[in-house]
């Protein structure tokens, strides 16, 4: 009995300590949240590719997103995608309203939002001109871009951690995330669609230390 519970107690004990070294103290149980933990530690700076969109030209991503000074939160999407994107497009919208009461309060926030194209063969500036007037987006506050050059996107794709694949129909199967970029265009937290208030809240305290910063 007593070799039993000894058996017993050593497997839980070595479980235990591989679960700790598998999930880095159990703060990661999948992929995702190993690349999420990931970029909380060490930032990913974003690829100098070129970004190309309505109201802004042809601009390297990293100057892109340096603009102004502030934090992007940046989604990825397509615009003949009929599922998720909608789903991310409704949450931009809501983002922008927020911005939007930031500013009209006295109190602008510092934060912009950014939807990249990983369609770059379709959505040229001026489907993604249409795409985003049907969202109502405010360009000053709400940029959407492409990245023309085929082997340029591949490389932002994977330098970021998004995953596209085709589904042999023209569509795309994709993950959807919220990215949080800094005025420096370093990728420095991802989040779940289900945590928009906390991306914002998120962006608005990283925004406040760069302006606090600034003034020192």
């Amino acid at each position: 009995m007593w070799r039993t519970l000894l058996a017993s107690a050593l497997l839980l004990v070595c479980g235990w300590s591989a679960a700790t070294w598998l999930t880095d103290g159990f703060q990661v149980w999948t992929d995702e949240g190993a690349r999420r933990l990931e970029v909380a530690l060490e930032p990913v700076a974003a690829p100098r590719v070129v970004a190309q969109g309505p109201e802004v030209g042809e601009l390297p991503l990293p100057q892109l997103l340096a603009r102004h000074g502030g934090v992007t939160i940046v989604d990825f999407i397509y615009t003949r995608c009929l599922t998720v994107c909608r789903t991310l497009g409704g949450s931009f919208q809501q983002l922008q309203d927020a911005l939007q009461a930031d500013a009209r309060a006295g109190k602008p926030s510092g934060v912009r939002l950014l939807s990249i194209s990983f369609d770059g063969a379709h959505d040229d500036p001026a489907a993604l001109r249409t795409y985003a007037q049907g969202l109502k987006a405010e360009p000053e506050l709400w940029r959407f871009v492409r990245v023309p050059d085929a082997a340029q996107q591949q490389a932002l794709l994977l330098r970021l951690g998004v995953v596209v694949v085709p589904d042999g129909r023209g569509d795309f199967e994709h993950n959807a995330a919220l990215l949080v970029f800094d005025a420096r265009g370093r990728m420095v937290r991802i989040f779940d669609l289900a945590e928009q208030q906390l991306a914002l809240d998120y962006a608005r305290h990283l925004a406040r230390q760069g302006v606090h910063k600034d003034l020192l």
